[in-house]
């Protein structure tokens, strides 16, 4: 008999592995072919194929996390955990063949003519997505439930499982296209964007295992998200969007970035009060309050935040296997003075030589679990240390030296210049590629304590939102009804430095929209450069003066703003046409 199995665990290891060596062996023993794909930390391995599964005579799922059945639809299938297939294998191969007969036996059981079933209307179609905070063992149950219930319904039901090891059995677009409603069981937060106009119900990863039928049938009863969506939804949509179109480098860049930025702001928030409370030289006398808050902020968070970034950028790129060299890497980056341009480096290099080791070493399936725990770790860490104490460090620190040197020394028309351009750069893309050059780069300036880009960046990044905000206000016959009303909501934004806060607006007229706010926002930033003003926190927007010690010089920086507001307002007067019909 040809059987086809699939083993998995919520480690994805010890387990796992155990169980597809067990049966393996036994199905021999017994005279039967087998083929395991197995599910672990490491990715699928194993990979069962179509014509694996087309010829196989019975399936069997030995599994303690929620495995996709829907490949194997049509098949006999056997479910049973991971520790039944190592302490019972016999049975559990026994218990998949009687399958098999009964499924051979059936149709000489059924009647010679059934009358034709009454026309039944088409079943549903539901997705739906799980999640924990833990993304173990609830985000796992809950979709088992809501599997079993629309089943019992006569549905059919897709559900992506949000787990500690990511999204398993992803919705395409397709499948969203096609379902009728989508269920959201979850205890932390799911972007919703993808799934515009289909009626959603959120729900309880607890509801849906105490009652999946009263979940299913309530999100079918929900009606569809057809409403305009506003501003603020408009933005986030168009995020979603970015993030999604992020592919190669790019994408492990802004990784890192968002995983490090946490650490940034702490740690800034901290620097900002103990020069409130304690000075300039509060971190001279750790023993007092300003002292500790510029040790908890200077001297751990801002010379953490290089091995955080590295070590997630690392991940992005080799998953959790690269976390340990990344941030290894990182943080010999920081203590051998490579700085920002050290850290971005070591997480390339962690990711890649992880991800190269892991697709290169070959184990005996009984090993294969030390892999992402001991031997991918170790022998990356190791290459990539040696490689970043003797290959990377040393000229990425001379070129860091060198253009910290230049940073501080920038007087006059080299900050006027660079104030341009990274006040431009916020504008260009409204939180594009281009955008987030200028902002990445001023937020590692902030480990070398060199703090006037910042300042540049978040002025240039408020001024195009705050710009059409105040242009909608003004010169209501510029621009439509939908506008107008968002010329509220994107004041809001641009305070709070959101730049894509201008994004609906840019999409509808780019070639005059755009040329304005980039005006604006170089304006902006040369200001605040010229004027020398400093910012020690990287993100709050015009709320970041409102803490003591955050900004220096605060009436140039106000000045900036507001000079690169009615910049932006006066071009976008200029250069966009009159509306034809004024409501």
């Amino acid at each position: 008999m040809n059987f086809v199995a699939i083993t998995s665990c919520p480690t994805g290891i010890a387990h796992t592995l155990l169980a597809a060596e067990a049966l393996k062996k036994t199905a021999a023993a017994m005279g039967h072919d087998l083929k395991v794909e197995t599910q672990g930390s490491v990715g699928a391995k194993n990979v069962l194929t179509e014509q694996d599964i087309a010829t196989a005579d019975a399936v069997i799922i030995a599994a303690d996390v929620h495995v996709d059945a829907l490949r194997f639809a049509g098949k006999p299938l056997f479910e049973t955990r991971t520790s039944e297939a190592i302490r019972h294998t016999r049975a559990v191969l026994e218990a998949a063949a009687a399958l098999v007969s009964k499924a051979e036996i059936a149709p000489a059981a059924a009647p010679v003519e059934a009358p034709a079933p009454a026309p039944t209307p088409a079943a549903k179609r539901l997705v739906a997505i799980t999640s924990c905070p833990t993304g173990i063992a609830h985000t796992f149950m809950a979709a088992a439930a809501l599997e079993k219930a629309a089943k019992a319904l006569g549905y059919t039901i897709k559900v992506e499982t949000q787990g500690s090891v990511g999204a398993k059995n992803q919705l395409t677009p397709e499948d969203i296209a096609a379902a009728d409603a989508v269920v959201i069981a979850a205890d932390t937060k799911v972007d919703l964007s993808r799934f515009a106009g289909k009626p959603v119900h959120s729900t309880s990863t607890k509801d849906a295992m105490h009652d999946g039928k009263a979940v299913i049938k309530t999100a079918l009863e929900k009606p569809a998200g057809g409403a305009a969506p506003d501003l603020a939804a408009t933005v986030e949509q168009a995020k979603a969007e970015r993030s999604k179109s992020r592919t190669g480098a790019y994408k492990h860049l802004m990784t890192g970035v968002s995983y490090m930025l946490p650490v940034v702001i702490a740690g800034g928030l901290a620097i900002a009060l103990a020069f409130a409370i304690g000075g300039i030289h509060a971190g001279d006398h750790p023993d007092t309050l300003a002292g500790a808050l510029s040790q908890i902020g200077g001297a751990t968070a801002f010379h953490l935040f290089i091995a955080v970034l590295s070590g997630f950028i690392a991940y992005s790129i080799a998953d959790r296997p690269g976390i340990a060299p990344g941030l290894v890497g990182g943080m010999l980056a920081q203590n051998l003075g490579a700085g920002f341009l050290g850290g971005i480096a070591s997480g390339f290099l962690a990711g890649y030589l992880t991800k190269l080791l892991a697709e290169k070493i070959k184990l005996p399936a009984n090993l294969e679990g030390l892999k992402p725990v001991l031997i991918l770790p170790f022998l990356s860490t190791i290459g990539v240390g040696l490689l970043m104490i003797f290959v990377v460090a040393p000229p990425v620190h001379a070129l860091n030296t060198a253009m910290n040197d230049w940073l501080n020394g920038m007087r006059g028309a080299n900050a006027l210049l660079l104030g341009v351009i990274l006040g431009g750069m916020m504008a260009f893309d409204m939180g594009g590629p281009v955008n987030k050059a200028a902002y990445t780069f001023a937020v590692g300036l902030l480990a070398s304590k060199i703090y006037t880009p910042m300042a540049a960046v978040m002025a240039g990044g408020m001024t195009p939102a705050l710009g059409l905000g105040l242009a909608a206000f003004l010169f209501k016959s510029r621009f439509d009804d939908e506008e107008r009303e968002a010329g509220g909501p994107a004041l809001v934004l641009g305070l709070s430095f959101i730049t894509e806060g201008a994004i609906p607006f840019a999409a509808k007229d780019p070639l005059r929209v755009i040329p304005a706010l980039v005006l604006g926002s170089a304006v902006a930033g040369a200001i605040s450069m010229v004027s020398g003003v400093q910012l020690l926190v990287p993100h709050g927007g015009i709320f970041a003066v409102l803490i003591p010690g955050a900004v220096t010089n605060l009436l140039p920086y106000l000045s900036a703003i507001v000079t690169g507001t009615v910049v932006t307002t006066a071009a976008l007067f200029i250069l966009k046409k009159p509306q034809t019909v004024v409501a």
